[in-house]
């Protein structure tokens, strides 16, 4: 074999590589749309929303649906096949933190006369993974399981503090226009300083979260929700008190270091 052919042949590999990642990204891209406001997509769609042409669209969905990833709904969309119920249903069961936070998460509601709220990290997020809802309440604020929860929510900025690949989060930071993008950072450097945060990204609604940790590192947040003429989002707040030291059990259990305490002995 000639050098010339070894070369042409080394770059048929590299570009077949390269073709398979982008393939990958574009699965990944696609499953991305599925959401609790979105539970089917046509191919149109996804071609709009991912700057896909339609026949590009439909070629990836119908080998998604070959693959067991997606299916074809009565309507002629599509939605998440057994494969990938099966795969996330799993994945949420090795969730350790998921089990060992119902109970807490119970008292945690009863206590604050708030919803509380467990999220896990997702793809570009927190996830809601766990909801618990104080039906005593006269007013009860709803989160839906597998809500993808934006930026400026407090259990974001939570991640986006403790999260141990900052340079993934700094690039989700960035995409943000310029003054969301600093006020965000503001925030971020403030709970890293504090150790929780409280926020209303929805008007007229506060959440109050804190991070909790395994031994890997931060694993979910956990929160209270509710009405912002009920839920105060002061720092001497009583329930604030309630989300950290729920917080601090859970890291206990699973056996995590909660790393605002480090905060708390360098300052005390």
């Amino acid at each position: 074999m000639t050098k010339a052919t070894r070369s042409s042949e080394t770059g048929r590999a590299e570009r077949g590589d390269q073709a398979d990642i982008q393939a990958v990204s574009r699965v990944s891209q696609i499953l991305s749309l599925f959401e609790p406001a979105t539970p089917e997509v046509t191919a149109g769609e996804v071609a709009e929303r991912l700057g896909l042409n339609r026949t590009t669209a439909y070629r990836y969905c119908t080998s998604l649906v070959a693959a067991g990833l997606l299916e074809r709904s009565a309507e002629g969309g599509y939605v998440p096949g057994g494969l990938l119920l099966q795969l996330g249903a799993f994945a949420i069961g090795r969730r350790r933190v998921i089990d060992l936070a119902a109970r807490h998460m119970k008292v945690l509601a009863r206590a604050t006369q708030s919803s509380v709220v467990l999220s896990l990290w997702g793809l570009t997020g927190p996830v809601v993974s766990r909801v618990e809802e104080n039906i005593a309440s006269v007013v009860v604020v709803s989160v839906r399981v597998g809500s993808h929860l934006p930026l400026d929510t407090a259990q974001s900025k939570v991640f986006l503090a403790y999260h141990a690949d900052q340079l993934s989060m700094e690039r989700l930071m960035a995409n943000l226009p310029g003054q969301a993008r600093e006020e965000l950072r503001t925030d971020v450097e403030r709970v890293r300083t504090v150790g929780h945060c409280s926020a209303m990204s929805t008007p007229g609604v506060v959440a109050v979260a804190a991070p909790v940790f395994d031994e890997y590192g931060i694993c979910a947040t956990i929160a209270v929700v509710g009405p912002d003429n009920t839920l105060s989002m002061s720092d001497d707040a009583p329930e604030l008190r309630g989300v950290v030291d729920t917080a601090r059990e859970l890291t206990h259990e699973l056996g995590g270091r909660y790393r605002p305490d480090d905060l708390d002995r360098r300052t005390g």
